[in-house]
């Protein structure tokens, strides 16, 4: 088996697709050439790449910008920038610093005239990192750890989110007016929706009181009698001082990819970019194509895109896309030059220091050799030590994006 050479190319498609996919170039495309008049330029990005689309924005407008602040995920901030605060703050659960942050922004944006604009630069984590709550800090994280655990996705969460916050679902646009808020977003949701990304703190609201209320009780939430309240509140329907470019999503980050394993000699199969099922599932089904194609006489990938889900079933550490690749390992067993990566583009992946995880015919064998059952790691939502354990621990840092997560099958020839 020639796992080396599959673990080098997994690698170089990874290294490839990321670059494609940083901010740098979208926000500079967009703001080249613009006029924003004689009024003051705020600048107010936020999101875990937050600080990497601010840079491409400084870099642009340089003195033109009339400072600004930059709130983005604790250690992913990487140095100063000409004007503006940073601040890092919590994610994927809002923290005290997120609310501080926040309440800084809203400063710098009021009292604006119609003459005035406001950049407003949103990426993936926002949601939390943007957080003006009207309940009680403890309550929206206890909220929040109960939607991720039960399974929610990020549209979900999100629809929740907004009818507690006084900037989530248009409110901050409303903040903002009379002044001008031109968005450019980076999109980690399916569909690429400005209204979900980062629970759309400048568009209008499509999400209703009926649907918030819906998501908690779908889950068995406890609801008392305030947060009922505020989830019946409607969100603003319509918004006249906004303008809204998505720059990048996870289909560029599929693409990407596409291109890098066809320039390694794979013929590049998208399979999807709105992966939605659970961790556990993706892994299994990509493995199964893998059995399918063994066959194959020339060199394939397969690819998909999107957002899996983390069934909670145990007390382990780990991620969806570590969770998705430890699934696969179980049918790639024994299987020859074939090979498994999945990571979140952003470097994070679940509560832990990996991107996500590399799996091949001879993780499962490995594993056995040290005494683990893939199984039962499994049950645990144990899938870091696992992968720790057989080398396929993926670590980038910080990438400076946040496009969602991309999952590679490799069958080498």
């Amino acid at each position: 088996m020639n796992s080396s050479s599959l673990r080098a190319d997994a690698g170089q498609i990874l290294n490839a697709a990321l670059q494609a996919v940083l901010p740098d170039s979208a926000v500079q495309s967009v703001l080249a050439g613009r006029s924003f008049g004689h009024g003051r330029l705020v600048l107010v990005s936020i999101g875990k790449a937050g600080w990497q689309m601010a840079r491409a924005a400084c870099d642009v407008l340089g003195n033109r910008l009339t400072g600004g602040i930059v709130i983005t995920k604790y250690g992913h901030s990487k140095g100063a920038l000409p004007g503006m605060r940073i601040f890092e703050a919590g994610h994927p659960v809002p923290d005290a610093n997120s609310i501080a942050a926040t309440r800084e922004a809203l400063r710098v944006t009021a009292d604006l005239s119609a003459e005035d604009t406001v950049l407003f630069l949103v990426s993936g984590g926002g949601s939390a990192l943007f957080a003006a709550p009207l309940v009680p800090l403890d309550t929206l994280k206890e909220l929040t750890k109960q939607l991720l655990a039960a399974g929610a996705d990020i549209t979900q969460i999100n629809a929740v989110r907004k009818h507690l916050s006084a900037v989530k679902g248009g409110r901050f646009a409303l903040h903002c007016a009379p002044a001008h808020v031109l968005t450019l977003a980076l999109s980690d949701v399916l569909g690429d929706d400005p209204a979900v990304i980062a629970s759309g703190p400048a568009y209008p609201d499509s999400s209703t009181s009926e649907g918030a209320l819906a998501v908690v009780r779908r889950y068995g939430l406890p609801l008392d009698s305030e947060i009922s309240r505020l989830l019946a509140q409607e969100t603003p329907k319509t918004l006249h001082n906004v303008e809204t470019v998505v720059a990048g999503s996870v289909r560029h980050l599929c693409a990407a990819a596409a291109d890098a394993c066809r320039g390694l000699g794979y013929a590049p199969h998208l399979l999807t970019d709105s992966l939605c099922c659970t961790a556990r599932d993706a892994g299994s089904f990509l493995s199964s194509i893998a059995k399918t194609h063994q066959n194959t006489d020339h060199s394939v990938a397969y690819i998909a895109g999107g957002e899996t889900v983390v069934r909670l079933t145990g007390s382990g550490l780990g991620g969806r896309n570590q969770e998705l690749a430890l699934a696969a390992a179980q049918q790639l067993d024994g299987l020859a030059d074939t090979a498994l990566f999945s990571v979140g583009s952003d470097g994070t992946d679940g509560p832990t220091d990996a991107a996500g995880g590399y799996v091949d015919g001879q993780t499962a064998q490995r594993l056995r050799d040290q005494g683990m059952d893939i199984q039962a790691v499994l049950q645990c939502n144990d899938s870091y030590h696992a992968l720790q354990a057989s080398g396929g621990l993926i670590v980038t840092g910080p990438t400076g994006t946040n496009v969602n997560d991309v999952a590679v099958l490799l069958i080498k020839r």
